[in-house]
């Protein structure tokens, strides 16, 4: 342990998507590898307050914290590598940082004084970024700056950086560079200026790079690197290449082959030692040695865009390389499923999983989808929005109530099997007013769960604002849907099952928030173990329709 937190900013250059988040997941891998407690913070420079009212097509999915914060999906691969848990203090946008500094100026807290961006909105993010450090839990603080260098809303960030960094001292303070080295084809070469003038806009901040990360297709000779630290001003041992992998959880060791590490732990003043990424290895072994394959498929609204489900295919990588299967991914977009067509849609796959989701579109589709498999029993896993699609439709077919529905949905329904919840009627606010964060839940004994999870109690993560009307759940119960999993406090109903099906759970939580790379969710790897024995059992039945 050190007496003082060390902070590794990272920044990135040239374009967008290059994978701050993943370098930075992947450097804290190898720091913690060696005994340094290491957390990592993410600086959205965005004005929305947080990524909560954001459509899924706009930024990917809404990550959500123990602790109840709504956040970017950075966040998500920083648990999955860490396997330690972040906090309210691990995301900041700018609408926060601006929420906070007009509060404390209608408080009076500066005196009269003009508030102005440089010292005031400056001032609130260094506060913002050195919070996880004065805690006094962490050796190492990585903060990722979102955006780029040189746009408009990331200055007040690069700025601050500038003068955290005069405040901290040059052992305590460094600065990544993440840019791209393009290959252009025609020429036959890769290309340096991009990132020289990257880096140049950094330094017209009063920003030098202490390392530069150069994303690639190719790999870099040695001439270009030698090249990249002479006009960059960087060392040579400081310009890193961070070639394309297969997999995000190849960029670890392929960090630790550049010494990464070992450049950062030198350049902060600390000693270095060989990372025990073991375990780490372990999982990647599996996961690219699979001894079989499934299919599963996704059922969402937002299947365009990968990033909306980014948690559940993470967590789908994790549950596979633990049951030594590849699982394969076919989204299948609920818009476009009807009755008439659920059996071609759906007939080849060895189980399904219902999204999350938000409003009426394509919920019919959902409805429609969960109907086959009850009825075929094909797995079924159901998230959120897909359990209350798994009591909507056994409402509708199994109780007869043909207009149980969700008052999200259909305000008017004389059945509201799902309903708002009691203590978001009168809300009107959108941002950070769902039911968020970790909740307990009892599972009964004898259930699916209570054997998958191995414990009386658990807690897990929730966003949403509608739940499972009570007043239904004996005739549920009566006519095969049991509730196993029960909020102690409230009664909420947290997990439904089918008993006499092969597996067919919904949960009222997020279970892909805490599958990680050490922890697979229990759940994902019951149901990839489910789909499994279910192709198993049905190879004949199929190679003889074929």
């Amino acid at each position: 342990m050190i007496t003082t937190a060390k902070y590794i900013f990272v920044t990135g250059g040239v374009t967008s998507s290059l994978g701050k988040g993943i370098i930075a997941a992947s450097l804290a891998k190898l720091l913690q590898s060696q005994g340094y407690r290491v957390t990592i913070q993410k600086l959205d420079p965005y004005i929305n307050v947080d990524p909560g009212t954001l459509n899924p097509y706009e930024h990917g999915e809404c990550y959500v914290t123990e602790d109840g914060a709504e956040t970017d999906l950075d966040l998500g691969h920083y648990e999955r590598f860490l396997n330690v848990p972040t906090s309210q203090a691990n995301n900041v946008t700018t609408g926060r940082i601006y929420q906070s500094v007009i509060q404390k100026e209608r408080r009076g807290e500066f005196l009269g004084k003009t508030v102005q961006v440089v010292p005031h909105i400056t001032d609130e993010i260094k506060h913002r970024i050195q919070l996880l450090g004065k805690s006094g839990d962490y050796d190492i603080i990585i903060t990722e700056i979102g955006g780029t260098v040189g746009d408009i809303e990331s200055l007040p960030y690069i700025e601050a950086v500038r003068q955290l960094r005069w405040d901290l001292g040059e052992q305590n303070g460094i600065v990544i560079h993440l840019t791209l080295v393009p290959y252009l084809a025609a020429a036959g070469e890769l290309k340096t200026k991009p990132t020289q003038h990257s880096v140049k806009t950094l330094m017209e901040s009063g920003v030098q790079a202490d390392i530069l990360v150069c994303r690639t297709e190719h790999h870099l000779p040695i001439e270009l690197r030698r090249k990249l630290a002479l006009f960059c001003n960087v060392r040579e041992e400081a310009v890193i290449q961070s070639i394309d992998a297969s997999t995000i959880y190849d960029v670890p060791n392929l960090m630790l082959k550049e010494g990464l590490d070992t450049v950062v732990l030198k350049k902060l003043g600390l000693e270095s030692s060989t990372p025990d990424i073991t375990k780490w290895n372990q999982f990647l072994a599996r996961h690219k040695n699979p001894k079989t394959e499934i299919t599963i498929g996704l059922i969402g609204k937002y299947v365009e865009l990968q990033d909306s489900y980014k948690s559940i295919l993470e967590a789908f990588i994790h549950a596979g390389a633990e049951n030594e299967v590849k699982v394969n991914i076919e989204s299948v977009h609920s818009e476009y499923i009807n009755k008439e067509n659920v059996k071609l849609k759906l007939g080849h796959l060895d189980g399904i999983l219902v999204a999350p989701g938000f409003g009426e579109r394509g919920i019919e589709g959902k409805i429609d989808a969960v109907q086959y498999v009850r009825e075929n029993n094909v797995p079924y896993f159901g998230i959120c929005l897909g359990m209350q699609m798994a009591v909507i439709e056994f409402a509708r077919n199994v109780l007869g109530l043909k207009d149980a529905d969700s008052t999200e949905m259909n305000p008017k329904t004389t059945n509201p099997v799902i309903d708002l919840m009691e203590d978001q009627k009168g809300i009107t606010e959108k941002g950070g007013t769902m039911r968020l964060g970790a909740w307990d839940c009892e599972l009964k004994i004898g259930s699916v769960v209570r054997d998958i999870y191995k414990a009386e109690n658990i807690k897990e993560r929730h966003r949403h604002r509608y739940e499972f009307n009570g007043s239904y759940k004996q005739a549920m119960e009566d006519a095969g849907m049991k509730a196993t999993g029960l909020n102690p406090d409230t009664g909420l109903v947290e997990i439904i099952e089918l008993p006499n099906h092969p597996w067919f759970v919904g949960v009222q939580y997020h279970p892909e928030y805490k599958s990680t790379v050490a922890n697979p969710h229990p759940l994902f790897v019951g149901f990839v173990k489910a789909a499994l024995n279910y192709k198993k059992k049905n190879a004949g039945v199929r190679m003889a329709q074929n």
